[in-house]
């Protein structure tokens, strides 16, 4: 099929529109600035061009965009994700540009940590920025390009006002898309004004006869298997969402969309993994493994995007389902062990039954700590590789809650695991807070920070050495990434030594396999 003309672009910048060399963990590094090595190897470790046809459509594109390809196509519209390097070929006839994003400026964690560390901005705010300053776009602008933009981080655009204005971006979207976008099209069709910014609010959420299925494969095979969380943690904006499970059998045709076109593994998508197909907070282990069975059925390699802590422990357990899971997920040929990110956040008790109160259910928030342990226990017997996010600066965080997450972190050492410190944003129920980078940076910050530091350090040459970046293709990389912890190590010891730190000693975690 020929592309002449192209009436909706769906796009995004390179530090999107990439499948990270098939390796999901490798866009953390996307959120922080270039250290130790030229910004264009940087990219090329974390953010590789994807693979295009002749017409510049990628082979893979983030999920967001596929999901509104899909819905804009089942309408009717001449609608196609198109790689940023070939943007041009489409822009002069295109009537509407469409954006999205994990973290348009690097306001978002652990973007905005790598901006308080080194005071230098992320790679993926300055390749957005690249993107969105090409002469084309502007020439675009001039002739009636409209640019509606949305995804997580929309809400950061109002902390941006001089760029929205600059990129002349027209209407900014907060929510779930699926309803608004039509309208917003139809506008520009009919030459009707458009909005400056849309909320849309959890009464407004596509009902799951509205969500199309995606007709294109997605980065590294994700699969939406569910929306929304009831767990209502007061800094995230997810809980504001209704709770929806995708029926089985849109979930097997997203998955045979994406083997049919050559991506073989696959990314099971919710906020909880586990607690698919429950009623409330309580795992459903028939579902569960239905939902296992189906993936192990069709791919070669499972991940998932993220599941809690407190399902973990209790799924394990309740019903020996971690070890039934990952009983299917190693059956094939392929794989040994499964990633996930997951949420630490904090080793105080108190903090955790003033802002998350439901995310240690059904175990009470003052165990919380004991939550964490278990459960990272429990993924480590089970070859779960976990990328934990832990929160800092977080309202009436206290010196004693930072030493409590302190001794958190060093009951943590011997479980395989990456822990990314994070600065508090202002997200969901919490966004009228401070900013952490208000905040001064106490000595206990720092040593919740070191104590991350050589935590993942440690365990990153481990997972590397056990797991990752097997093939022989994968050997420049995974060189690439050796040297780049060396530099991390001698980087840390040289701070510590100009801070006048004693360096943490990190044997103890040798002694547990």
């Amino acid at each position: 099929m020929e592309l002449k003309n192209v009436d909706i672009i769906l796009t995004t910048d390179r530090s999107m529109m990439t499948n990270h060399h098939g390796k999901e963990f490798l866009g953390f590094m996307a959120t922080g600035p270039p250290i130790g090595m030229p910004e264009s190897l940087w990219m090329w470790i974390a953010c590789p061009k994807m693979k295009t046809d002749r017409f510049g459509r990628p082979w893979q594109a983030p999920y967001a965009l596929r999901k509104l390809e899909a819905l804009l196509q089942d309408h009717g519209y001449n609608a196609w994700v198109i790689d940023p390097d070939y943007v041009d070929l489409y822009i002069d006839k295109a009537k509407i540009m469409m954006i999205s994003h994990h973290d348009y400026f690097a306001l978002c964690p652990p973007s905005s940590e790598w901006w308080v560390i080194t005071r230098k901005e992320p790679v993926n705010a300055r390749s957005f920025r690249r993107f969105m300053e090409k002469t084309s776009i502007r020439e675009a602008k001039k002739r009636g390009l409209k640019i509606i933009v949305g995804g997580p981080p929309a809400w950061q655009w109002l902390y941006k006002v001089d760029l929205w204005a600059n990129w002349g971006v027209d209407t900014v979207v907060e929510g779930e898309g699926e309803r608004i976008v039509l309208d917003l099209v139809r506008k520009v069709f009919d030459n009707e004004p458009l909005p400056r910014y849309v909320f849309v609010g959890p009464g407004d959420s596509p009902r799951l006869e509205e969500i199309s299925t995606i007709k294109y494969p997605s980065v590294n095979g994700l699969v939406e298997i569910m929306r929304g969380c009831p767990r209502g943690c007061k800094f995230c904006s997810v809980t504001l969402r209704s709770l929806r499970n995708m029926p089985l059998d849109i979930i097997e045709k997203e998955m045979i969309i994406n083997i049919e076109n050559g991506v073989h593994n696959g990314i099971l998508h919710s906020e909880d993994v586990l607690l698919y197909g429950a009623r409330g907070i309580k795992p459903n282990p028939e579902a569960l493994l239905k939902l296992h069975e189906l993936a192990r059925k069709h791919l070669k390699e499972i991940a998932w995007s993220h599941a809690s802590l407190a399902a973990i422990k209790n799924a394990e357990e309740e019903y020996k389902l971690i070890s039934k899971i990952m009983e299917i997920v190693k059956s094939g040929d392929n794989q040994d062990y499964l990633g996930v990110e997951v949420g630490l956040e904090t080793g105080s008790p108190k903090l955790a039954k003033k802002i998350m109160p439901a995310k240690s259910a059904p175990y009470p928030p003052e165990k919380w700590p004991q939550v964490v342990e278990d459960a990272f226990m429990i993924m480590h017997e089970n070859n779960i590789v976990p990328a934990a996010t832990l929160i800092l600066g977080l309202p009436e965080e206290s010196e004693e809650d930072l030493v409590m997450t302190a001794e958190l972190l060093d009951k943590l050492r011997p479980y395989r695991s990456l822990i990314v410190p994070m600065f508090f944003v202002p997200m969901g129920l919490l966004k009228d807070k401070d900013w952490f980078t208000s905040v001064k940076v106490k000595d206990e910050h720092i040593e919740v920070m070191r104590k991350c530091l050589w935590h993942s350090v440690y365990w990153a040459e481990d997972i590397i050495n056990r797991f990752y970046l097997k093939k022989s293709s994968t050997a420049p990389l995974r060189i690439l990434l050796k040297l780049f912890l060396r530099y991390v190590r001698w980087k840390g010891r040289s701070v510590e030594k100009k801070l006048g730190l004693k360096p943490l000693d990190i044997s103890l975690i040798q002694t547990v396999r």
